[in-house]
């Protein structure tokens, strides 16, 4: 149950970061309103806070959190930029978090 709690945790988390980037985002290439920086300041608030209450090293933290926050990031190309992910981008994605598995699982063992 640990185990689906962070995955849950790095889910969430890069989730904020994705949301705190991709607004200003919005205002600079899209014509976004300036206010939309209001919100992704507090997602990234968010994010920050959210990588502090991780249960391990940070190192750990931000190496694992990488290939979850790949695996989230090509999720969202999917269902916000309707970007269907290649045969290459899934590849990449199962790989990426294989290797966070293997960072946060071996971390208990040693």
């Amino acid at each position: 149950m640990e185990i689906a709690r962070i995955f849950g945790l790095f889910i969430a988390t890069a989730i904020a970061e994705i949301v705190g980037c991709y607004l200003p985002y919005l205002w600079l290439k899209q014509n976004g309103s300036v206010w939309l920086l209001l919100p992704a300041a507090l997602s990234l608030c968010l994010f920050v806070w959210l990588l502090s209450i991780h249960p391990t090293a940070a190192g750990r933290v931000y190496a694992a959190y990488g290939g979850v926050y790949i695996g989230v990031a090509i999720c969202w190309l999917w269902l916000v930029d309707a970007v269907k992910p290649t045969s290459t981008d899934l590849i990449g994605v199962t790989v990426c978090l294989v290797g966070a598995a293997i960072i946060m699982l071996g971390s208990k063992t040693s």
